[in-house]
Formats: C-alpha cells, structure tokens, sequence
C-alpha cells in the first residue's frame, strides 16, 4: 500500500464527473527541478568559491569543513527534488489543471481552465519546460502552499507552475487547445527580449 492508494483516480481527489477526462498527467523531472526550482547550480558554486578562497589563505581545514557542508547542502536539495519528482502529478482534463503536490503532506489543487487569465512557457534543456500561469483572482493561492510550483519571487500573487515537464511544447499546445474550448483565449506573439519565456495565451481585453 502506497501514500496515494486513497485517490480513485491517480493524482486526482476524487472520482471524475461524467462529462470530465483526463486528457494530460505527468510529472517534474527531478533533475531539472534541482536546476531551475532549487537553482542547486547556485549553492555548488557559492559553497566552491569560498572553499576556494580559504584554501588561498591556507586555512585547509576550513575549507574541508566548507567543502563537506555543501556536499551536503546539495545532496539535501537533489533529495528533496527527487522526492518533488516523485510525488508530485500534474493533470489536464477538459475543465481544470490539478496539481497534486507536497513531499510530506499531499494536497491537491483545482485550477479551473475558466481561472486562467494568461500562460507563460520557458523551455529547459532535452524539450522540458515551465509553464507559468496566471490567474484572474480566484482561487487565490499562497507562495509558500504553492513552492516550488510557483513562479520564483512572485510573492503578492503567487502563480501556479508546472515545472520541469517533459514534451513542454506538445503539452503547451495540448493545453491551449484545451483552454480555448473552455473561455476565449487568443495565442500571443513572444518578442525577442523574452524569447526563452514565451507567452502562450491571454484572455483578449
């Protein structure tokens, strides 16, 4: 028996309505979670650099001490988005998004495709992406519920992401398609300053 044997349906809190179906699920890659949600990037080269600059003044010990403290700092982040990876489920059915989230406590959360104002999609490496979306105000969202699927330092109004998810153009387009049979929503034009965080749609003013 796992964590998730009480959901009817995986990655959903409940049994689907008739006139509902799953059309999408997935979830992050762990890998490109630790990248970009957890920037493990960052904290090699911090806990590097001063290792490095102890072992310049010839405080050897120090910087072994320093050197074994990010080992792990970072070892505790690949975990941690190893385990984001493993329990999280992104799903897209004909009326919502839900993300079921959360390493230790599991908690599902009901986006309303009607609730989407505008999708943002940033492409990572090996075809994976974000989607950051935007919501009209309901429901409203806390940062700290949401982390890491939020956008980063959006802290007033948090948005919803789905991150690190393999095939993010298909899916970006499935997810535009689906939307549009919901509410009227228009594709938008990236410019060239924001080419690696492309506007999908918005609802037309």
């Amino acid at each position: 028996m796992s964590e998730y044997s009480h959901e009817p349906t995986r990655g959903l809190p409940g049994v689907l309505p008739q006139d509902e179906q799953i059309l999408w699920q997935s979830s992050p890659d762990w890998k490109h979670m630790a990248m970009t949600a957890l920037h493990i990037r960052l904290s090699v080269a911090y806990f590097a650099a001063i290792a490095i600059w102890l072992a310049t003044q010839g405080d050897a010990a120090s910087a072994m001490a320093v050197s074994l403290l990010g080992i792990c700092v970072v070892g505790l982040f690949a975990l941690f988005a190893w385990g984001v990876g493993r329990t999280t489920v992104y799903t897209l059915t004909n009326k919502r998004l839900v993300l079921r989230i959360g390493v230790a406590l599991n908690k599902c959360i009901n986006l309303p495709l009607s609730e989407i104002k505008s999708a943002n999609l940033k492409m990572l490496p090996s075809g994976h992406g974000n989607i950051v979306l935007d919501l009209k105000g309901a429901p409203r969202l806390g940062y700290i519920m949401l982390w890491p699927h939020a956008r980063s330092l959006r802290f007033v109004t948090p948005q919803p992401t789905l991150r690190a998810i393999p095939e993010a153009r298909a899916f970006a387009a499935l997810l535009f398609k689906t939307t549009q049979a919901v509410q009227p929503v228009a594709p938008v034009e990236a410019t060239p300053q924001r080419s690696r965080d492309v506007p999908l749609m918005g609802v037309p003013a």
